[in-house]
């Protein structure tokens, strides 16, 4: 799948994308979780990635990674994918 492929409250079957920029991690609810907002580009166009807690320290600008089983839906009128709970997230 490429980021012009992309589509509101969809699932992301597998999907790569180089980093290109990475946010400082913030913290977010009452069970404090870690959340950070990356950059992800391919051929097709640049998407917001959002990472969770453990794999916020995996990823690092620069690195290309791979969603596999995610998701895709928009935030404040921007597309962002993520593995969410029961996807998968390769550094490749």
């Amino acid at each position: 799948m490429n980021v012009n492929e992309l589509k509101n409250k969809t699932p992301v079957e597998e999907i790569t994308l180089k980093i290109t920029a990475k946010e400082e991690p913030r913290t977010v609810g009452e069970r404090s979780l870690r959340v950070c907002s990356l950059i992800g580009e391919d051929e097709t166009g640049q998407v917001t990635v959002t990472l969770w807690n453990e794999d916020i320290d995996k990823v690092n600008e620069g690195d290309t990674i791979k969603i596999t089983k995610g998701w895709a839906s928009t935030f404040n009128n921007n597309m962002q994918v993520s593995a969410g709970r029961l996807g998968k997230l390769e550094v490749l």
